[in-house]
């Protein structure tokens, strides 16, 4: 009748498998252009992190369609470019809505973030940060909860291990 999940650890391969299609479920689609899956990872070593740095600091240009682009011309011209541009802007969340269910979802998330989890909440972050410095009133309020709800998820997860009860 049913499978018998217990020994073979299926079961809880398939659950962390939705779990983390859940995060960003945007980095699970197919690719237009290709048949592999659209879920690129910018930081791949110290060099990378330095680089989405650089990315940060030389200033991003995000129109009223809310599209990310790097300003500086050559930093864009850059292979890594074209990942920050499709994590920016096909997989991050960017409503005040998306956000939110993002920052519930990782308020109760298991385990460690993945690196690609981390880096795109990070840059979900900046992107909130930057919605709520262009926002008034209310409209800001809501970012700025949403910034520190991220906030708040990034700090437990950097703190998940001395988190735990002592068994």
């Amino acid at each position: 009748m049913g499978e018998d999940y217990s020994s073979s650890g299926t079961l809880f391969t398939e659950l962390s498998m939705l779990l983390e299609a859940m995060l960003f479920p945007a980095a699970q689609r197919f690719k237009r252009s290709s048949a592999a899956f659209l879920n690129p990872v910018l930081q791949n070593s110290l060099e990378d992190v330095v680089l989405l740095y650089e990315f940060l600091l030389a200033e991003l240009d995000i129109d009223k369609s809310q599209r990310i682009s790097i300003k500086d011309e050559e930093l864009a011209s850059l292979r890594k470019a074209a990942k920050f541009d499709t994590i920016c802007n096909e997989i991050i969340p960017k409503s005040i809505t998306e956000i939110r269910r993002l920052s519930s979802m990782l308020s109760s998330y298991p385990r460690v973030l993945k690196k690609e989890d981390f880096e795109r909440t990070v840059l979900t972050m900046v992107y909130t940060a930057y919605r709520a410095a262009q926002s008034q009133g209310h409209q800001k309020d809501a970012w700025a909860e949403s910034f520190v709800s991220l906030y708040k998820a990034l700090k437990h997860d950097l703190m998940f291990p001395y988190n735990k009860e002592p068994s």
